[in-house]
């Protein structure tokens, strides 16, 4: 298809002209030398690596207009515990990378598993570096998928491969190479979202065969140095913004690991 006559200052042309102009640039970088950049825009291996906690809380607004307040503390490779309060009451879910539990509040507050599936999604949460640091040593491989856009937007597309098998697709924006969106099948992100967040209220268990987005905005830097996004929204489904986000806090361990 040509497109004919078509002026040289329009918004059409120039968003074609920027497309255009960052695909080139794409078409040369490996996928390495994106995540590299990605790395280095959050500050660095070396910082990503010194991760040992993380404590985040979190106001999530459902489609009907009901809030949630969350409390999650993460310690690294081994323990995230999430504190929900629901409008029926208030629900734990507890990740180790041997095992993850749920307390369900229409249940009295009884322990219930997270299935195998979701629990795979949850346990790469434990990962505070993040998925791309030393992929190749955690036994995933790495895809360029080229250029995308998110909300108009050129991003770069990314696919990230699990040792489990798990595909998640990655869209980095192609100014900043920050994460704005995150895609993947199943229902993982609805039990707490991407590595540093909470995804879900309650509700209809969502089909484990769709695929789902997660968007990330407003990045923020803490006094450390450490980027997170403060805005996590879910395609369709709640949107939750952090209010606050402490890093390398002391936790009692064994108390997170505690039904």
């Amino acid at each position: 298809m040509k497109i004919k006559n078509l002026p040289s200052r329009s918004p059409v042309f120039n968003l074609l002209f920027i497309l255009f102009s960052i695909s080139l640039a794409a078409h040369g970088q490996t996928a390495d030398e994106i995540v590299s950049k990605h790395i280095a825009a959050l500050g660095g291996k070396d910082l990503l690596n010194s991760l040992r906690t993380v404590y985040l809380e979190g106001v999530t607004v459902l489609p009907n207009g009901t809030e949630i307040d969350s409390k999650t503390w993460r310690v690294n490779g081994r323990v995230s515990r999430q504190e929900i309060s629901l409008p029926m009451g208030n629900s734990v879910m507890i990740v180790t990378p041997q095992q993850g539990l749920r307390s369900n509040p229409r249940n009295g507050g009884a322990f219930e598993p997270i299935p195998d599936e979701q629990l795979k999604t949850l346990q790469m949460q434990l990962d505070l570096a993040g998925p791309f640091v030393d992929y190749a040593a955690k036994g995933y491989s790495l895809e360029s998928l080229g250029m995308d856009t998110v909300n108009a937007a050129p991003c770069y597309k990314l696919r990230l491969t699990t040792k489990s098998g798990l595909a998640i697709l990655y869209f980095l924006d192609a100014k900043t190479y920050y994460i704005v969106r995150e895609t993947r099948k199943g229902s993982g992100m609805f039990g707490g979202g991407r590595s540093r967040g909470n995804g879900n209220g309650g509700g209809a268990a969502p089909n484990p065969e769709a695929t789902y987005n997660i968007d990330f905005s407003d990045y923020q830097k803490t006094p450390e140095g450490y980027v997170f996004p403060a805005t996590m929204i879910v395609a369709g489904g709640p949107r939750t913004s952090f209010e606050k986000i402490d890093v390398n806090k002391p936790v009692d361990e064994a108390k997170l690991s505690k039904p």
